[in-house]
């Protein structure tokens, strides 16, 4: 009688089923993404299963075709450089200080605006008290009880210069240790502009009390009183600027490749990675229907997500102009910035962004609002009357347009 035939053997364990690689799933999510932007806006939703099906098609496109795995125009957030790379398309974020006009590193510029104001001083102690109040602090609040409660001392002894106990403020005074005493620079302040300590007696008290006094030779110029309390009212704090770190470049194929360092970013190194990883899981997410302001929420947290960007002009000639912005600056700082180094200045031109369109139509958009960050390419483009002028005088209307003192330092973009 015959043995029955064995069944072949099962393995004791089913080896693990391997999810998609990386690129697969970033594939998958740029598939996604051309998905939605393909969806006319006038067509109401779709079933989920349509779309897994357009994405499982996307999918297999994505498939055949090798090279990259990311999708132009797709919004995956780009990878933090370290600061010193050769390739950083700029070295880092840099700022300048308005008193000394220095060129600082983000690390540097609190240290040395407080060394710039301290060393004010001494040559001006009035503006240098006045610059460290409003910097030092940071409670804007605190602040400005402070600044308007000395100008209510101020403002007391010129309105009445015959009556004496307005020229002397008790420094253990409630209102004055609560608003004045717990900011830096008031001391200074008052000093400044003719104060002088002195231990005077207290009625119905033992001892004698610090009071600051102020001397007669100020009290004959109480318009200089009043020109310092105006002085102390406006002024803002001390803030070094963003520096645009402009730079020229030669016409070159790699214009819209961006190698940004790290401090361009809101998110640390492990916040990208995290941010990379969540993209990565895109299919999944992206394949359920989303609402109207589940929408919205991720949009703001795409503008919340960089403090800047670096943005190029591609001219005429095909040069590239290149500067730093903040990314919730207008767009109008963007053309201020062109127009500072055209040789004519006051001819009207245009920057169009991807696809065409005019950043002129709204200039008061914030680049984040735009979608220019953390870093965009951008056309300069003539206006339409300016060209056609340009070739009725015979000119070239793709020759140089710059001031000759950017031509000559103009760079390799490497």
């Amino acid at each position: 009688e015959r043995a029955p035939k064995e069944k072949p053997t099962q393995p004791a364990l089913r080896q693990a089923r391997q999810g998609p690689t990386d690129e697969a799933q970033m594939a998958a999510a740029a598939a996604l993404a051309r998905l939605e932007q393909k969806q006319p806006r006038a067509r109401g939703p779709t079933s989920q299963e349509s779309i897994r099906n357009q994405v499982r098609k996307e999918l297999r496109a994505e498939a055949t075709v090798g090279g990259s795995t990311e999708a132009p125009g797709s919004n995956t957030v780009p990878e933090a450089k370290e600061e010193g790379s050769a390739h950083l398309a700029v070295p880092g974020v840099c700022f300048t200080c308005p008193l000394t006009g220095a060129t600082l590193r983000k690390d540097q510029r609190d240290a040395h605006i407080k060394e710039a104001i301290l060393s004010h001083f001494s040559t001006d102690p009035v503006a240098a008290s006045i610059m460290k109040i409003h910097t030092f602090n940071k409670d804007r609040d605190r602040v400005k009880l402070g600044v308007d409660t000395i100008a209510k001392y101020l403002d007391n002894i010129c309105l009445h210069p015959e009556e004496e106990k307005y020229r002397k403020i008790k420094l253990q005074n409630r209102v004055f240790q609560e608003r004045i005493n717990c900011l830096e620079g008031t001391h200074e302040f008052f000093e400044a502009i003719g104060f002088q300590k002195a231990l005077l007696p207290v009625p119905d008290q033992e001892g004698p009390e610090e009071f600051y006094v102020l001397s007669e030779g100020v009290l004959a110029q109480p318009q200089s009183l009043q020109r310092h309390k105006e002085q102390l009212l406006v002024a803002e704090p001390v803030r070094a600027t963003l520096a645009r770190q402009r730079r020229l470049f030669r016409p070159s194929p790699m214009a819209s490749q961006f190698e940004l360092p790290g401090d361009f970013f809101n998110l640390t190194a492990e916040e990208i990675k995290r941010e990379q990883r969540l993209r990565s899981e895109a299919v999944e997410r992206l394949s359920v229907l989303r609402t109207k302001a589940m929408r919205e929420r991720e949009e703001q947290r795409e503008l919340r997500k960089y403090t800047y960007t670096l943005l190029r002009v591609r001219l005429p000639d095909g040069c590239l102009l290149q500067g730093t912005f903040y990314a919730r600056e207008r767009v109008a700082a963007l053309y201020a910035f062109v127009r500072e180094a055209l040789q004519n200045d006051w001819l009207p031109f245009d920057l169009l962004a991807s696809g065409g369109q005019r950043l002129s139509e709204d200039e008061s958009l914030a680049f984040n609002e735009c979608g220019l960050v953390p870093s965009a390419l951008l056309t300069f483009s003539w206006d339409a009357a300016v060209l056609e002028d340009i070739k009725a005088a015979g000119a070239n209307p793709d020759s140089s347009i710059l001031k000759p003192e950017l031509l000559a330092a103009i760079e390799k973009l490497s």
